[in-house]
């Protein structure tokens, strides 16, 4: 009989937060990796109200980013390139006119700079938020999609 593991949280923003903050991403981290980390992360900080914690998803957002933004310009390794090797042909969740994803990063990356600023009314910080989020989770889900032509 196979057992599942299940990972469980306490029902606060704060269990969460500590859990995803420590979270190590090590220069071996690979693209799909880094990504699904900043979509977490992205995915907390709007729903996190608390100030402190908002900063600190906020700081390792900016780590992550980076860390992604590095790997955008990276050879990938096989196991990323056999993932991304076209199959049948898919429509792309970004538009053409988005279609390098170096720029995407950079606009996330502004996006939370824009939020650490302290300087935004909260209904414009929360806005902005809500932006990265959705920027992020279509990054996620961008870096993912095959687009390597079998020759």
């Amino acid at each position: 009989m196979a057992t599942t593991q299940t990972f469980t949280y306490r029902h606060s923003d704060e269990s969460v937060i500590d859990h995803l903050i420590p979270l190590p991403l090590t220069a071996e981290s690979d693209i799909f990796e880094v990504a699904d980390h900043c979509a977490a992360l992205a995915s907390i900080l709007i729903e996190s109200d608390d100030s402190s914690s908002r900063t600190a998803l906020c700081e390792r957002l900016l780590h992550a980013l980076r860390q992604l933004r590095e790997l955008c310009d990276a050879d990938l390794p096989p196991h990323i390139l056999a993932h991304l090797i076209q199959g049948e042909t898919l429509t792309s969740c970004m538009p053409d006119c988005w279609q390098d994803t170096a720029p995407q990063v950079d606009y996330a990356l502004a996006l939370v700079h824009a939020i650490l600023g302290g300087t935004l009314p909260a209904s414009v910080e929360k806005e902005l938020a809500g932006l990265l989020h959705d920027l992020v989770w279509l990054l996620d889900e961008f870096v993912k999609e095959p687009y390597i032509s079998v020759h």
